[in-house]
């Protein structure tokens, strides 16, 4: 299976997001980007939609249902939202939608923040195994990939995408 190249998914991305948002009538939306890889493709994003718009970032570690499992990722930072939530119509940015647990997890600090006025869900790939009912407004590519095999984005700059076989 070859992956998609990912400078050619954020373009179509921003063709999407753009038309989505004008269907949605919304001018002014506040982008944030899931550390790491979100982070990474928010940047790319709002670089291929031409704006100088603030990013936010969010790290979700602690917010995750599986926080007592996992434990601490080493590299947890805090989150930054360099403007308000409330009644704001936000763009959630990640690189790979799996579970859906991540984006829970997001909505969840979010909502810590205020009550957003609408969030607009932006995945650069769908690896289409939902365990919750999340499904991206805007994705790259939608993939299915065997049980053995998950996708490593690596960044910020170039975007690449690698398939790696865990049972190699």
């Amino acid at each position: 299976m070859s992956l998609p190249n990912p400078a050619e998914l954020i373009s179509q991305m921003a063709t999407r997001l753009t038309a989505h948002l004008q269907h949605r009538n919304i001018s002014e939306p506040r982008f944030i980007g899931i550390r790491t890889g979100g982070v990474w493709v928010a940047q790319a994003l709002l670089e291929a939609l031409g704006s100088d718009s603030p990013l936010g970032t969010l790290d979700v570690s602690f917010y995750r249902d599986d926080f007592s499992q996992n434990g601490l990722h080493p590299q947890v930072r805090p989150s930054a939202l360099p403007f308000e939530i409330e009644g704001q119509h936000l763009v959630l940015i990640d690189d790979v939608l799996m579970s859906g647990r991540t984006i829970r997890a997001a909505l969840n600090e979010l909502f810590d923040y205020g009550r957003p006025a609408s969030v607009t869900l932006v995945c650069l790939l769908d690896l289409d195994a939902g365990e919750l009912p999340i499904s991206p407004d805007v994705v790259g590519a939608t993939l299915s990939l065997a049980p053995h095999q998950r996708v490593k984005l690596s960044g910020p700059t170039p975007l690449v995408l690698e398939l790696q076989d865990l049972a190699l």
